[in-house]
């Protein structure tokens, strides 16, 4: 099978297309033919050692895939060879076959494109943990989107839109904002047009606003803290912008505020059926159209490097996923 590999750590160009053996399964796993692989802003990290994620050398990056059943180990009840799956992994899933813990797989229904299921788990698992568990998100209250046309921020505005919240989706062109604004954003800001904490200001009204949905950090993130009410969240998701940024604690003192940190791979990982319980949530929502799980662009598994430069470059506007013809 091929495999694209991360032989040393450093840009996408560094990384290999390798032949490696199939892969066996074992006690409790299963293995998965891979037809697509959702990758993450985080994979351009991984790669360069930047993440908190640090696999041993070598590895595949990609932490989500759907395909169909290959075979199964031992133990294994509840799926058979030739199942339409899709699964989690925090990396390893760049690859024709994937040797997978049974528990971190789900069927993909067969009215769900397979492109599609292999982009939804990261992406709008996060979206759906930080909102609803971390953020308490209530209908009627305001959301702000930071990075609103990108993978979790495009997830946001359209669980942000299920869960009833008023959003204002914030990007960086005004092409970007119409693309967050025709997936449920009830307002938009492009940041070229310079003052964020007024736009956020402005949205929240008097009270200020109830939650910021933050991936991107940078000198973007204290603007957006400012702009809470009293009782506000501010949901740390990432740091796309590169700088993690330092916020003064006595902001949350005076405007008696949270902010609150949101690892959705530490969750999927310590708690299967937790997972299994968000995947089985999301993929009704797909298969039903109340999300688009936008795939902005495919490339062959052999372009890895081509995908990982669209993410890095922020040319993105909702996934890209490899494909690799099974």
């Amino acid at each position: 099978m091929k495999a694209v590999i991360c032989v040393r750590h450093g840009p996408p160009d560094a990384l290999e297309i390798q032949d490696l053996p199939d892969p066996v399964p074992g006690l409790g796993e299963v293995v998965v033919e891979v037809s697509a692989i959702g990758l993450n802003f985080f994979d351009t990290l991984i790669i360069r050692d930047l993440y908190q994620v640090k696999p041993t050398l070598p590895f595949s990056p990609g932490a989500e895939f759907a395909g169909h059943v290959a075979a199964l180990g031992e133990g294994v009840t509840g799926f058979a060879v030739g199942e339409r799956v899709c699964g989690y992994v925090t990396h390893g899933a760049a690859r024709e076959k994937v040797v997978v813990e049974a528990r971190f797989l789900a069927r993909v229904p067969d009215d769900l494109d397979l492109v599609k299921a292999a982009g939804l788990i990261v992406t709008y698992g996060t979206s759906l943990y930080a909102l609803r568990e971390r953020g308490n998100l209530k209908a009627g209250e305001s959301l702000a989107v930071l990075g609103a046309s990108g993978g979790v921020g495009l997830a946001a505005v359209e669980i942000g839109r299920i869960m009833g919240a008023r959003i204002l989706a914030c990007a960086s062109s005004a092409e970007k904002v119409a693309f967050a604004k025709a997936h449920g954003a009830d307002e938009g800001f492009d940041y070229a047009q310079g003052d964020l904490k007024g736009a956020l200001k402005a949205f929240g009204g008097p009270k200020g606003l109830d939650v910021v949905y933050d991936p991107v950090g940078g000198d973007m993130a204290e603007q957006a803290l400012r702009a809470l009410g009293s009782l506000g969240r501010f949901l740390v998701v990432g740091f796309a912008a590169g700088e993690i940024p330092k916020i003064p604690l006595n902001l949350l003192l005076l405007k008696n505020c949270d902010a609150r940190g949101v690892a959705f791979g530490t969750v999927a990982r310590s708690d299967p059926a937790w997972l299994a319980g968000v995947v089985a949530e999301l993929m009704e929502h797909a298969r039903t159209g109340r999300i688009s799980a936008h795939v902005d662009k495919t490339f062959p598994l052999e372009r890895c490097v081509d995908a990982l430069g669209e993410i890095a470059g922020r040319r993105v506007k909702g996934k890209v996923v490899l494909t690799t013809g099974r």
